[in-house]
């Protein structure tokens, strides 16, 4: 992630926000990512810690958040520990952060190195009574790699185990769902570069191109603007229009096929997330275009069904209902057919997952199950229909902010309309 400039007003509204929930002697502390290994000696891509970077704005490894509200000492109310900068280090990895630059990112100004945690740490633990620790609690999660925290977790309870632990997560999905206007103009501006990385893909479409060229060319637009993908680009062309998560991209397209992407840009750490449906010779055929048009009515009926007060399932409910009705029309279920509830019903064959997430630091944003939307969210909206027999799939999304006079399409200006599409793909 290439760093952008961030005001550090929103890390320390998010540290105050998050302070205003500590009962009394509370002590929080949280932990960078991993650095995670690949094969031989060489390392993979850093990703920071969402949370932390939440509350901090930190990009760097091995770097420690803690917070003690009620510390008797007003120097260790507030800490950020981080590497400290030696010569080797500025030779194999660059220049790493020094204490005012972290002062500057994060608005925390009791910067130290993290050689002086562990006294610090027995300082604070000696007198703070409870203790709010991190973990990965995405309900969709299931981790196989232990992570930094999950290892301080176990030596902190080792050394000192009479203390009263808590989870910090739950916290933090309280606090993460909800997006100021700062996280709101950073989604924005993902969104518009994902935008401008489309209409430039569109012109490049042909028959012959591999799908991994089409990759390409978003990279290459992401890159130029400081961005990077939000998650594994989707470049899905024919029968991998059917394959939810096909992410090998190494297909050619074929003349008479459509191109599912799903792809989009993330800025400063901040997510957006877009699908689109294009056909691959510039033309949908009469099929394409009834199962595009029926998902296109399917999006604009669910897109003003995103409202505060509902649940992610309420959404689900209603989108099946809806594409269930289209299926009717397309020839794909019975007429006389219902959807009515049960594990698995009929429509489920072409339409098998949600039809909206939360989006923020994470492309699949924390919320806590069953939580009912609320103004400030930002939701995805992705409608579908895959029809495996035919080859062919369609879905189209969006990323919207909630508001209490309803959603925000921030990616209105993002051609949707197949005419639209066709025209840009002549020219």
């Amino acid at each position: 992630m290439k760093p952008v400039t961030i005001p550090a007003r929103l890390f320390r509204e998010n540290r105050d926000r998050l302070r205003q929930l500590l009962p009394p002697r509370s002590l929080v502390v949280l932990n960078a990512n991993d650095v995670m290994p690949a094969n031989a000696d060489g390392t993979l891509g850093f990703i920071q810690n969402a949370d932390l970077f939440y509350l901090t704005g930190i990009l760097q490894e091995q770097t420690i958040l803690v917070l003690a509200p009620d510390a008797s000492d007003p120097a260790h109310r507030e800490i950020l520990f981080l590497r400290r900068p030696d010569e080797q280090t500025l030779i194999w990895e660059g220049p790493k952060l020094s204490r005012e630059e972290a002062r500057k990112i994060s608005g925390i100004e009791q910067v130290r190195w993290l050689d002086e945690f562990p006294v610090v740490f027995r300082q604070l633990m000696c007198e703070m009574e409870l203790v709010y620790l991190n973990s990965n609690e995405h309900y969709r999660a299931m981790p196989e790699v232990e992570t930094r925290d999950a290892r301080f977790i176990r030596e902190c309870q080792r050394q000192y185990p009479l203390h009263q632990y808590r989870r910090l997560a739950p916290l933090m999905h309280q606090l993460r769902t909800v997006k100021s206007p700062i996280e709101v103009d950073l989604i924005h501006h993902a969104c518009q570069l994902t935008g401008r990385a489309f209409r430039k893909v569109l012109r490049r479409i042909r028959p012959g191109i591999n799908e991994a060229e089409v990759e390409a060319e978003f990279a290459r637009e992401f890159i130029r603007q400081r961005a990077r993908f939000a998650y594994p680009p989707i470049i899905a062309s024919g029968p991998n229009s059917c394959v939810l998560h096909y992410t090998r991209n190494d297909r050619t397209c074929r003349s008479g096929e459509v191109l599912l992407l799903d792809v989009a840009a993330s800025y400063g750490s901040y997510n957006a997330d877009m699908t689109r449906t294009v056909p691959v010779n510039g033309r949908f055929s009469r099929r394409q275009r009834q199962v595009y048009d029926a998902v296109l009515r399917v999006f604009r009926q669910m897109t003003r069904a995103l409202l505060p007060g509902k649940t992610l399932a309420d959404l689900r409910k209603e989108a099946e209902a809806l594409i269930a009705e289209e299926c009717r029309s397309l020839g794909l279920l019975p007429k006389r057919s219902r959807q009515t509830g049960g594990d698995s019903p009929p429509v489920r064959r072409y339409f098998m997952h949600g039809v909206s997430h939360p989006i923020g630091l994470d492309v699949h944003d924390v919320l806590h199950p069953g939580q009912p939307i609320a103004a400030g969210w930002v939701l995805t909206c992705e409608p579908a229909i895959y029809i495996r027999e035919e080859g062919l799939g369609i879905r189209l999304e969006n990323t919207f902010l909630i508001t209490d006079q309803g959603p925000v399409d921030l990616m209105g200006d993002i051609p949707i309309e197949p005419d639209e599409i066709e025209e840009l793909m002549r020219r």
